[in-house]
């Protein structure tokens, strides 16, 4: 049954997993209950397009709606169709800035998935595209969308700790797809740490509720595991070694629901940027696989961000702690449970979070982001948006910096860069 409610046209550009297999998927999925509809998808890659297009027509028919998804030959042509209200850009990282500028440059609304680019240059001049069309970018990073890391701020600037005095925000997440996919060149998409980190980093500015970064000392790098090996098959469908890392056959990778190649174009693709299952020893990769990072805050707050793209599938792998004055609370990203401390050990809680959407993609905050995507289209302000993606992406240069340096420390506020509008 169709939806009653005013109709929106989208346009995705870049007909890769995220926009095409996750958030293009909860959009077709939902298309009953919301007024969003994905006019078409372009992509550069023409059959991944079209491959792209057809899995999305084939969710809208699943669900009794006679809606066919389109190919755009152009960026130019996806922009200027009068049905597109909103463009969601997910390109390779290094690729964001174009889209967005064209976007605005349309009048039309964007949403502008995570990292916000590579550069801070890039990021400037995004944050000026926002400022010249007076309406904000939704940007997608996707812990702003799950209810237990929603709750968990909330809590943190409650006072039910007290004041936050340090975080450490744990990442053990085995993303060895980084060095895999088009990520394990840092020119396109930032490395690992821009990748995944900017999650994380946008979570530490959010639970800093304002107070300004200004020391950054990270230590890591290349760990080694991943050596480059000449003699090893390029990618693993050429590949009969006995790897445990091999592309869709990781725990991680049956876990996230992408145990499978989405389409053919990524099975038939030659180049390393345009298929997804490069061996991880290949050479050519230049991305850190690890760091430890500490931020300072003024307000006095010190928090560490604990990451590696290595290590076992685990449902502890992403978890969260923020100790106050008062109490501590930890949330695990896997269960969503918060386990929470008050008044100086004196009372101890459980909070937990029935939620139907869990076992959707990201653990259901896609589909929470579809359903703000309608209401920023009807004009309410997004959760997060460039002014987080710009202060993320300044953490993750000066931590790069600091990597490169021996662990020397940056101070953020030595980077000049525009701020977005607020």
């Amino acid at each position: 049954m169709a939806s009653s409610k005013p109709g929106f046209g989208i346009a995705i550009i870049g007909a890769g997993e995220r926009g095409v297999y996750f958030i293009g998927s909860r959009i077709a999925e939902a298309a009953s209950d919301t007024g969003l509809r994905v006019v078409g998808v372009f992509d550069r890659l023409t059959d991944r397009a079209t491959l792209a297009a057809a899995h999305l027509s084939t969710i809208y028919e699943s669900g009794g709606l006679d809606h066919q998804v389109q190919v755009f030959a152009s960026l130019e042509d996806a922009l200027a169709d009068p049905s597109v209200d909103l463009v969601i850009v997910t390109t390779h990282t290094d690729s964001h800035r174009e889209p967005v500028e064209r976007a605005v440059a349309h009048g039309k609304r964007v949403y502008l998935d995570k990292p916000i680019s590579v550069t801070l240059s890039d990021a400037e001049a995004i944050a000026r595209s926002e400022r010249s069309a007076g309406q904000p970018i939704m940007m997608g990073f996707t812990r702003r969308y799950e209810q237990p890391w929603i709750e968990a701020v909330k809590i943190a600037h409650g006072g039910r700790i007290g004041t936050p005095r340090m975080v450490l925000l744990r990442s053990i997440i085995p993303y060895t797809r980084y060095l895999q996919l088009w990520h394990r060149n840092e020119a396109r998409s930032g490395g690992a740490l821009n990748d995944k980190g900017s999650h994380h980093f946008d979570v530490l500015n959010w639970i800093a509720d304002g107070a300004r970064p200004v020391r950054v000392t990270a230590t890591g790098g290349v760990s080694g595991i991943f050596a480059p090996d000449p003699t090893a098959p390029a990618r693993c469908s050429e590949c009969e070694r006995d790897c445990p890392y091999r592309r869709h056959e990781t725990l991680i990778d049956k876990f996230e629901g992408i145990g499978r190649v989405p389409n053919d174009s990524w099975r038939t693709a030659h180049a390393v940027h345009d298929r997804n299952d490069t061996c991880v020893y290949h050479p050519g990769a230049d991305i850190d696989d690890h760091a430890v990072v500490t931020v300072q805050y003024d307000s006095g707050l010190v928090a560490t961000l604990f990451f590696a793209i290595f290590g076992p599938w685990a449902t502890d792998q992403e978890t969260l702690e923020i100790v106050g004055d008062s109490g501590r609370l930890r949330m695990e990203r896997h269960s969503g449970d918060i386990d929470l401390v008050e008044n100086h050990g004196h009372a101890r809680s459980g909070i937990q979070f029935p939620n139907p959407d869990r076992a959707s993609s990201h653990y259901g905050a896609d589909r929470e982001l579809v359903r703000k995507l309608e209401k920023f289209l009807q004009g309410e302000v997004p959760p997060v948006g460039v002014a987080e993606g710009l202060a993320s992406l300044r953490l993750v240069t000066a931590a790069q910096i600091s990597l490169s340096e021996g662990g020397r420390p940056v101070d953020p506020r030595e980077m000049q860069v525009e701020e977005a509008a607020q």
